[in-house]
């Protein structure tokens, strides 16, 4: 190798420690910015609503359920939908949901 291609390779080098430490430099600045920053909050859990619930339960009325989906109503403590507590919402869509399906 020539004394020029040795020089402009450790120019290169160089360039390329610079760059390097610049880039560490970097990542330490970003670490600390995150490790500073407040945890973010969970968005709190959105509520079902009657008519989401009422939709599911005509679709598997629908389907031919109707009779299971009276039961499961009941099953739940209630005459009718409407009368169905708001927190058990989940619940009785997660019952819904499997409503014909062979297990």
């Amino acid at each position: 190798m020539t004394k020029e291609t040795l020089v402009k390779l450790s120019v290169e080098l160089e360039t390329c420690g610079k760059a390097l430490l610049q880039i560490a430099e970097a990542l330490r600045t970003e670490k600390k910015a995150l490790a500073s920053e407040p945890p973010k909050k969970e968005p709190a859990p959105r509520t079902l609503t009657l008519e989401e619930v009422r939709k599911v339960a005509a679709d598997k009325s629908r389907q031919g359920f109707t009779e299971e989906v009276r039961n499961l109503i009941r099953s739940y403590g209630a005459d009718k939908l409407s009368n169905l507590d708001a927190a058990q919402y989940e619940a009785f869509l997660k019952d819904l949901e499997v409503m014909g399906h062979a297990g």
